[in-house]
């Protein structure tokens, strides 16, 4: 049972950066799948989830700006990050949180 995060770097403010996550090692297509950010000193906290059939959540704070989706047909979970801010610095974890499983997450990091 794995999830492999991807796609995390260094922008400046305004850039953009997309996140992939594959799984691995159980029925994909199954279960709710969800981005999470924690950054130093902070607890983790819900950025976007995605129902069964493509239905999204947002936090308020990426609200327009993030866009999340999936691709049953290969295991994978997109986060496409737009118009970045300084404050969307953290590290990134990809997860089915309902079987309470995660990614080892990658770090987003946004100059001002």
């Amino acid at each position: 049972v794995q999830l492999q995060a991807s796609g995390g770097g260094l922008v400046q403010a305004g850039g953009s950066l997309r996140l992939s996550c594959v799984a691995s090692g159980f029925i994909f297509q199954n279960y709710i799948m969800g981005w999470y950010r924690q950054a130093p000193g902070s607890e983790r906290e819900l950025v976007a989830r995605i129902g069964l059939r493509g239905s999204p959540i947002y936090s308020d704070s990426v609200k327009g700006r993030f866009t999340i989706s999936r691709d049953n047909a290969k295991n994978t979970v997109t986060l496409q990050m737009n118009s970045l801010k300084p404050e969307d610095t953290s590290i990134y974890y990809c997860s089915a949180p309902y079987r309470n499983i995660w990614g080892q997450g990658t770090q987003v990091t946004v100059s001002s």
